[in-house]
């Protein structure tokens, strides 16, 4: 087989994905579930666990090739955390129980996506970044707000199952520094990652 002929059904194909991807350019909203599942941070003789708990998650979508398209996101979940020493001293000023704060996260993003329309289906990876504010409930003693940079990936696929309907499989993966809820504790100051798979439904325009 001849690297000419090898350069030529490479040519092709790429032609033919960036052609069927511009003859399949959409722009869709999409409603999710998911359940995030956040990992366990160790720093400053601080140790933070994060609960498990279930969001929901709103997007904006437009595709116009396979290697071009955006999305913008919002997201919400609770997102409780319990802190405790790592060691049994020093104690903070009402003893050395662990301080539980019941908070929520408000997710917003911005989001590269590169999808390959495939008959029905849609295959697609992403990647973005976007700021994660953490809030704890209110009436909770000695507690803030935070703050934090976040970085997103993620992979799916679109189902179609209408002319403008379907259902959205996809995980998404936030990595982002530990919020510091409480002023009982010092901040773990490292960085964390919440695991989010969901399932949704989209309706293209």
């Amino acid at each position: 087989m001849s690297s000419k002929w090898v350069r030529t059904v490479f040519l092709s194909v790429g032609l033919t994905m960036l052609g069927s991807g511009v003859g399949a350019a959409q722009t869709s909203v999409a409603a999710s579930l998911y359940g995030a599942f956040s990992e366990s941070s160790n720093g400053n003789d601080t140790i933070q666990s994060p609960s498990n708990a279930a969001g929901a998650l709103f997007e904006v979508r437009h595709i116009s090739n396979p290697l071009v398209g955006f999305e913008g996101t919002y997201s919400i979940n609770r997102a409780n955390q319990v802190y405790r020493f790592a060691n049994p001293v020093p104690c903070n000023p009402v003893g050395c129980q662990p301080a539980a704060v019941s908070a929520n996260a408000h997710e917003v993003t911005g989001d590269w996506v590169a999808s390959v329309k495939i008959s029905n289906l849609r295959p697609f990876g992403l990647a973005g970044v976007g700021l994660l504010f953490n809030e704890p409930s209110g009436g909770q003693a000695n507690t803030q707000s935070q703050t934090k940079p976040v970085f997103i990936y993620g992979a799916g696929l679109d189902w179609g199952v209408l002319p403008h309907l379907g259902l959205r499989f996809q995980y998404r993966g936030n990595v982002y520094r530990a919020p510091n809820l409480t002023k009982l504790f010092s901040s773990v100051n490292s960085f964390t990652h919440t695991s989010e798979p969901m399932i949704g439904a989209y309706f293209r325009f």
